[in-house]
Order: C-alpha cells, then structure tokens, then sequence
C-alpha cells in the first residue's frame, strides 16, 4: 500500500488561548481527492492554513511526501509542490490576468511555463479570453477561476482548494466542480478540498471527513457520508 502524500497526526492549532483545532487525523493518499466538510466555524480554513504553516500547529505533524513540514515557514512549504487556491481567492485585482497567472509560476521550478499556461487556458477557456483584462473587473465566478489557475502554474503534486464554491451562481458552481474532476482525473492531482457545499464536495470526493468545532467527527467514502442520515439533516437539507 502507497504512503500518503498528505499526513496530519493529532493536530492542534490556536488563535491566542482559543483551540481551533483539536487533536486532527486526516490522510491523503496520492491520487485522492479528499474533502472537509462542516458548518462555519467548524476549523475547516483554519486546517488548511496549518498546513501552510499559518498557524503553525502546537501539537502533533504534518508531513508532506513523508517530510516533516510542521514548522517549516509558509515561504518553504510552498515551494514543496503544494499550491492553495485560498478562501476570498485573493488575486491580484489591478494586475492582469495573464500577470496573476505568471505570479502563480513564481515558485515552480523546471518545466514549461508555456506548457503549464495552455493546461490553464485549457481547463478554464474564458480565462484566456481575458488574459488582459485587470483581475479586479472579472466576475466571482471568473475571479475563482483564476485562484485556481494561479494555483496551478506552480504545477503542484497537491492543490488545497479552499471553499471554491463560496458565494457563486449554481451553474458556476458545477463549471468548478466539473473542473477539479478534470484535473483529477485526467491530471491525476491530487486534492484536499475545503467546502461547505457538502452535496458537491461528497459526491466529488473519493473520501471525506466531517468537521465539528476543531474535531473530526466522522469519516468514510464520499457515497458513505452522502448516505448518512446524520450528515443528510445537518448538511444537505438546507441545515448546513
């Protein structure tokens, strides 16, 4: 059996004197997509961010490609071949999108940037339309896009994608979905997928967890969580 790409052994994390994170398990195999879901509050962004090193957790590892990266600075981990397209997205507003995009290349080392720019223009074809226009005049959903473009310039072997769906139209929210499928399976990346959508993260995912304030409450196959009735009343019946 293959090693996790991923590995996150009783993790905690705080902000101050107040645990947001208490004692985490998580696993991500090579291949997988893996996904959190839970309400707001949950520790879900804050999870993510211990990853990259920010918070740092106070207990327990994190290991990446079965390297210790628990207090290894942000600056170092992202250069490990681990990308985050972040909550808010946070592009570039006045720079181009062909300008957010080479930011996104800053930390790749080798490779083509030519090659990683047309899997881009690829996977979203709008972005290319719009290579130069300014960040700040795309739409939400054309703004996302463009996070995880970024994200993917660094040509990662793992993408954290944090809440992609946030505040988009249904029909966006399917485009982007349908998209990380695609880089899955047919870039075979694998991905840790932060979401509150829980109906689309679960049946995206391969395997998921379910987050109750800074714990891991529940765990199983994606088509498992979906089928629990417990997670059917607090996430998929408009309880969220």
């Amino acid at each position: 059996m293959s090693e996790p790409l991923l590995s996150i052994k009783g993790v905690s994390a705080f902000y101050g004197s107040i645990a947001a994170l208490k004692g985490i398990d998580v696993e991500v195999m090579p291949g997988e997509i893996v996904t959190i879901i839970g309400a707001n509050g949950a520790g879900k962004s804050t999870l993510m961010m211990t990853i990259c090193g920010n918070p740092q957790a106070r207990e327990g590892t994190v290991t990446f490609e079965g390297r210790d990266i628990t207090h290894l600075p942000t600056h170092e981990i992202m250069r490990m071949k681990i990308a985050q397209s972040p909550e808010g997205r946070r592009i570039f507003p006045r720079m181009t999108v062909f300008e957010n995009l080479q930011m996104g290349a800053a930390t790749a080392e080798g490779g083509s940037f030519d090659e990683a720019l047309a899997k881009v223009f690829k996977l979203f074809p709008i972005l290319e339309q719009r290579r130069s226009q300014r960040g700040g005049t795309l739409s939400g959903g054309e703004q996302q896009m463009l996070a995880i473009g970024r994200a993917l310039m660094s040509r990662p072997r793992l993408l954290l994608l944090d809440e992609p769906s946030l505040g988009l139209a249904p029909l966006v929210v399917r485009q982007i979905f349908s998209a990380i499928r695609d880089l899955n399976q047919r870039e075979k990346l694998t991905i840790f997928l932060v979401e509150q959508n829980a109906f689309h993260a679960l049946k995206l995912a391969h395997r998921g967890y379910v987050m109750v304030n800074g714990r891991i409450a529940m765990q199983g196959t994606g088509k498992e969580l979906l089928e629990k009735p417990e997670v059917r009343s607090a996430y998929l019946e408009g309880g969220r």
